[in-house]
């Protein structure tokens, strides 16, 4: 056996040698941490009006398209922009609110679809004919214009990264000033959902050639609906 240890064999070798952090080593560790971003957060306060501009910024940014509604303008706006895009598959949950309320507005000749089957029953017909994936998400990051998505039964991931189009909602309320303050307000430390989601713009890539191509792991585009649904003259701190 060589006497020269690997990087790897390193690094497992000084993991085992340490001990076990005490939980108040953690408990401190935690605590610069919420310091750290709380004091940042005071630093540049983003109103809940703020942190819309600074979703839609963001994901504009990340090339997606992205507009601010109201709760009862989206169903017939992206219907119409459905249309417009001569979407005919629309993978999505029918059954959800939103679900029902965009199956009432879907002009003729976009079929809504439904997750009822397992995937090896129609991957085939999934990739080869759904135009679009429609999802509502958990919440928004909006220092990075991140949607959080977390996947069911009537809507797994799937819904979001397979089809070319990806169509999410997600709602003003929801939105959270950075990762920090979504770790903490929905309590991830508690218990977190067996799968997130976190998406941030269409699928990318430049591992070919070092030029940057979409849609080469997932959705080419990402259309974000953002509802707004705060009180009019809402403001307030993070």
């Amino acid at each position: 056996m060589s006497a020269i240890l690997t990087a790897r064999e390193r690094t497992l070798g000084r993991l085992r040698a340490a001990a076990p952090s005490a939980p108040e080593a953690v408990e401190a560790i935690d605590a610069a941490i919420d310091k750290h971003y709380l004091a940042r957060r005071a630093q540049a306060p983003l109103s809940p009006r703020g942190r819309i501009a600074a979703m839609q910024a963001a994901l504009r940014a990340a090339h997606a398209e992205v507009d601010c509604v109201s709760s009862d303008a989206w169903p017939a706006l992206l219907a119409q922009r459905l249309g417009a895009q001569q979407v005919r598959r629309l993978l999505m949950d029918a059954g959800s609110a939103e679900g029902r309320a965009l199956c009432a507005a879907l002009p003729e000749g976009v079929e809504a679809l439904s997750f009822e089957r397992p995937l090896a029953q129609w991957k085939g017909e999934l990739f080869d004919t759904v135009d679009t994936g429609f999802t509502v998400a958990r919440s928004g990051i909006a220092a990075t214009g991140t949607l959080v998505i977390a996947p069911d039964a009537a809507t797994p991931r799937t819904v979001s990264l397979a089809p070319p189009l990806h169509v999410c909602l997600v709602y003003a309320s929801t939105l959270h000033v950075d990762l920090h303050a979504a770790a903490r307000a929905e309590r991830w430390a508690d218990g977190m959902p067996a799968n997130l989601v976190l998406v941030s713009g269409p699928s990318k890539t430049s591992d070919i050639q070092q030029t940057l191509a979409y849609g080469a792991h997932g959705p080419r585009w990402l259309w974000v609906l953002i509802i707004d649904d705060l009180p009019a003259q809402e403001g307030g701190q993070p």
